[in-house]
Protein backbone atom coordinates (compact mmCIF):
# COMPACT_ATOMS: atom_id res chain seq x y z
CA UNK A 1 0.00 0.00 0.00
CA UNK A 2 1.22 3.47 -0.37
CA UNK A 3 -0.22 5.96 2.20
CA UNK A 4 0.35 9.39 1.22
CA UNK A 5 -0.22 11.68 4.82
CA UNK A 6 -0.75 15.44 4.37
CA UNK A 7 1.45 17.09 7.73
CA UNK A 8 1.54 20.33 8.81
CA UNK A 9 5.43 21.39 8.67
CA UNK A 10 6.14 21.56 11.90
CA UNK A 11 5.06 18.25 13.19
CA UNK A 12 6.80 16.66 10.10
CA UNK A 13 9.78 16.12 11.83
CA UNK A 14 8.65 14.09 15.08
CA UNK A 15 6.14 12.08 13.42
CA UNK A 16 8.73 11.14 10.70
CA UNK A 17 11.51 10.17 13.34
CA UNK A 18 8.73 8.12 15.19
CA UNK A 19 7.62 6.11 11.63
CA UNK A 20 11.63 5.20 10.75
CA UNK A 21 11.98 4.16 14.47
CA UNK A 22 8.90 1.39 13.48
CA UNK A 23 10.81 0.75 10.30
CA UNK A 24 8.18 2.41 7.92
CA UNK A 25 10.58 3.99 5.16
CA UNK A 26 8.78 7.70 4.11
CA UNK A 27 9.73 10.44 1.77
CA UNK A 28 9.16 13.80 2.90
CA UNK A 29 7.65 16.68 0.04
CA UNK A 30 7.81 20.19 1.09
CA UNK A 31 4.36 21.13 -0.10
CA UNK A 32 2.14 24.49 0.76
CA UNK A 33 -1.54 24.03 1.35
CA UNK A 34 -4.08 25.57 -0.80
CA UNK A 35 -6.05 27.50 1.85
CA UNK A 36 -3.85 28.89 4.15
CA UNK A 37 -0.64 28.95 1.42
CA UNK A 38 1.21 27.60 4.64
CA UNK A 39 3.75 24.74 4.58
CA UNK A 40 3.06 21.36 4.89
CA UNK A 41 4.55 17.96 4.41
CA UNK A 42 3.68 15.29 2.17
CA UNK A 43 4.78 11.78 3.36
CA UNK A 44 4.77 8.96 1.05
CA UNK A 45 5.02 5.46 2.72
CA UNK A 46 4.96 2.17 1.63
CA UNK A 47 4.17 -0.82 3.46
CA UNK A 48 2.54 -4.32 3.78
CA UNK A 49 -1.07 -4.35 3.26
CA UNK A 50 -0.72 -5.85 7.27
CA UNK A 51 1.09 -2.56 8.36
CA UNK A 52 -1.33 -0.05 7.28
CA UNK A 53 -3.09 0.31 10.30
CA UNK A 54 0.02 0.57 12.68
CA UNK A 55 1.34 4.05 10.55
CA UNK A 56 -2.17 4.81 10.47
CA UNK A 57 -1.54 5.30 14.61
CA UNK A 58 1.60 6.85 14.11
CA UNK A 59 -0.26 9.99 12.30
CA UNK A 60 -3.47 9.67 14.34
CA UNK A 61 -1.09 11.00 17.15
CA UNK A 62 -0.75 14.60 15.62
CA UNK A 63 -2.98 16.96 16.89
CA UNK A 64 -5.03 19.63 15.43
CA UNK A 65 -5.02 22.91 17.47
CA UNK A 66 -6.10 26.20 16.80
CA UNK A 67 -4.07 28.82 15.65
CA UNK A 68 -4.62 32.66 14.76
CA UNK A 69 -3.38 33.86 11.52
CA UNK A 70 -3.65 37.10 9.36
CA UNK A 71 -6.34 36.85 7.19
CA UNK A 72 -7.73 39.63 4.53
CA UNK A 73 -11.27 41.10 4.02
CA UNK A 74 -13.15 42.86 1.70
CA UNK A 75 -15.04 45.55 3.12
CA UNK A 76 -16.18 46.96 -0.25
CA UNK A 77 -15.63 49.84 -2.39
CA UNK A 78 -12.09 48.31 -3.11
CA UNK A 79 -11.07 49.01 0.55
CA UNK A 80 -9.54 45.49 2.44
CA UNK A 81 -8.55 44.86 5.64
CA UNK A 82 -6.85 42.95 7.61
CA UNK A 83 -8.31 41.03 10.45
CA UNK A 84 -7.28 38.19 12.16
CA UNK A 85 -8.51 33.98 11.80
CA UNK A 86 -8.88 31.49 13.94
CA UNK A 87 -8.07 28.20 11.85
CA UNK A 88 -7.52 24.74 12.37
CA UNK A 89 -4.49 23.52 12.19
CA UNK A 90 -2.35 20.47 12.32
CA UNK A 91 -3.62 16.78 12.31
CA UNK A 92 -3.50 14.71 9.43
CA UNK A 93 -5.24 14.38 5.83
CA UNK A 94 -4.36 10.47 5.38
CA UNK A 95 -4.97 8.47 1.46
CA UNK A 96 -4.42 4.80 1.45
CA UNK A 97 -4.00 3.69 -2.30
CA UNK A 98 -2.74 0.09 -3.98
CA UNK A 99 0.35 -0.13 -5.46
CA UNK A 100 0.70 -2.83 -7.78
CA UNK A 101 4.41 -3.64 -7.41
CA UNK A 102 6.93 -2.18 -4.90
CA UNK A 103 10.52 -3.41 -4.66
CA UNK A 104 13.45 -1.38 -2.61
CA UNK A 105 16.36 -1.17 -4.56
Amino acid sequence: KLITAIVNKEDSKNVCNELLKSKFYVTRLATTGGFLMAGNMTLLICTDDERVDDCIAHLQVLQQRTEIVPGTATLGLGIESTMPMEVTVGGATVMVTNVERFEKL
